[in-house]
């Protein structure tokens, strides 16, 4: 049992962190308030390599492992949060185009995606559910050589920033649930596409809102695999982007122990430095344990998966437990740096904001300990 990056892994985190430490770290704030995410960093990630690594070559990718798309996730993301959230988008995506697109429909949009040329979303959510993903509305209904489109996405990530989308809609009869659901891979230039956005509380430069199909056609060629078999294609990726959703939230709680820790030893109380206090120290120090043992869970999901081992169980855990102890881990920060870790001039609320939609997004707490109880409970 090795628990130590090879030598690539660790070459490829000191390049990530420099990136990382000094192009997107400085802009977090901003991208906050502009509520994007620039093209050129976006591009700059594709040209070194950070997006999709793990795909084939034959399909932009480098042929990387999982669990060296999670390093690259958590220290991305310990720059900026909301940046990680493109490498995900581009994993998870990735991964349902390249194996269920046809050939050539694969290598055009994934050499554009992994090149941080285009974005692409996924939209699977609808207002009438969203736990309850397979109760989708939203139809396809097919007619010739193309698919006609109508209905809502709702709460939708990147939904007015990205290029194209993979989207989850209804070929079957309501009465077949999760049998009658396929997926297209759909530009979001098609006629009779339009968009709005929520004012979130938080990760406001991803941003989240509404798609409408009106009338979309979309070739038949753009289908990802059979029909009627998208649902299950979604609910694999997932097990994927869980673990790297939870090392995405867990590496902003352990940059803001690490500023927290180092923030103890310089302001002085009392004619010593905060870290002679216990009742400081003390809850850090049961955090930073929490923190540790989330982080290997979530890569060890990451290593069964490069495995080829079963991991569904793994993942659940990786997203109720990561966001939720990454919001209290860095509350908790936040109170150690009294008034002024309340203010704006630090990072704290706005961590606080941007973690707390994940406790909801990709999965609720409630869901994800269902998939877990359902592997434990005596068959």
């Amino acid at each position: 049992m090795n628990f130590g990056f090879n030598e690539q892994q660790n070459a490829i985190r000191e390049s990530v962190a420099r990136f990382s430490a000094d192009v997107l770290a400085p802009g977090y704030r901003q991208r906050d308030r502009e509520g994007n995410i620039e093209r050129a960093v976006i591009q700059q990630m594709g040209e070194m390599g950070l997006l999709g690594g793990e795909l084939p070559e034959e399909f932009g990718g480098s042929g990387l492992d999982c669990v060296t798309a999670g390093i690259i996730i958590e220290e991305i993301s310990r720059g900026d949060f909301n940046v990680g959230y493109i490498p995900l988008l581009t994993s998870l995506n990735g991964q349902i185009i390249a194996q269920h697109a046809a050939p050539e429909l694969a290598r055009e949009w994934l050499a554009e995606i992994t090149a941080g040329r285009k974005v692409a979303c996924i939209a699977l959510t609808e207002p009438s559910g969203g736990s309850d993903a397979a109760s989708l509305r939203l139809k396809a209904e097919r007619k010739g050589d193309v698919y006609v489109l109508n209905g809502e996405k709702t709460s939708i990530s990147m939904a007015d920033q990205a290029d194209v989308a993979v989207v989850f809609a209804r070929t079957g009869s309501q009465e077949s649930r999760a049998n009658g659901i396929s997926a297209f891979l759909v530009p979001m230039n098609a006629k009779g596409i339009s968009t709005t956005r929520f004012e979130d509380a938080g990760q406001r430069a991803i941003g989240r809102g509404s798609i409408f199909f009106d009338n979309v056609e979309v070739p038949a060629s753009h289908r990802l695999g059979e029909e009627g078999k998208g649902f299950k294609q979604v609910m694999q990726g997932f097990d994927y982007s869980r673990a790297l959703i939870g090392l995405q939230c867990l590496a902003l709680a352990q940059q803001s122990l690490d500023e927290t820790w180092q923030w103890l030893t310089e302001r002085q109380a009392f004619g010593q430095p905060l870290a002679a206090f216990q009742g400081l120290t003390h809850p850090l120090a049961e955090y930073q344990t929490f923190v540790q043992a989330a982080r290997l869970q979530c890569y060890y999901a990451l290593w069964l998966k490069d495995n080829g081992l079963p991991h569904n169980p793994e993942a659940a855990m990786n997203k109720w437990w990561g966001p939720k102890l990454a919001y209290d881990t860095i509350n908790q920060c936040l109170l150690a740096h009294g008034h002024t870790g309340y203010g704006e001039d630090l990072p704290f609320a706005q961590r606080l904001r941007d973690v707390l939609g994940l406790q909801i997004g990709d999965g609720t707490a409630q869901i994800m300990k269902n998939i877990i109880a359902r592997e434990y409970i005596p068959k």
